[in-house]
């Protein structure tokens, strides 16, 4: 079951780094939970959507440095990796964008049920992220 958990998870953000959103969603419940970094928790695959398209409009980005850990019942993991992005479009309530690029450690932390992603809770210092894009 670990396994699966963890092959699960690189899959995740294989499809992230492909920019195939339609395979990341479908790794994900139906009911998926999204606790957004520095923000609300957003429930369901179409919230997720409208998120990875606020995404995809405002940042370009890979993932680096990808470490998987995965508890012994495969039913909650975690992920320490290093995002390299570029700000395409200014987000609401950031600096302005002018094509700044960037590089942050994050880490997300899953939940697995039934071979699918019932919740993604992501964390970035979005001080650091702010200060690499306002100078």
């Amino acid at each position: 079951m670990a396994e699966d958990t963890e092959a699960l998870i690189r899959a995740w953000y294989a499809a992230f780094d492909a920019g195939d959103r339609e395979a990341m969603l479908a790794l994900l419940a139906e009911d998926v939970a999204h606790d957004v970094n520095q923000g609300p928790r957003e429930v369901g695959r179409p919230a997720f959507r409208e998120f990875l398209g606020q995404m995809d409009r405002c940042y370009r980005e890979r993932i680096l440095e990808l470490v998987v850990t995965v508890d012994g019942s495969g039913t909650r993991a975690a992920a320490e990796f290093v995002v390299e992005g570029e700000y395409l479009a200014t987000d609401s309530g950031l600096p302005p964008a002018r094509g700044q690029r960037y590089r942050l450690p994050a880490g997300a932390f899953f939940a697995v049920e039934g071979g699918r992603i019932t919740r993604v809770t992501t964390y970035y210092n979005l001080r650091d992220w702010i200060a690499q894009v306002a100078g």
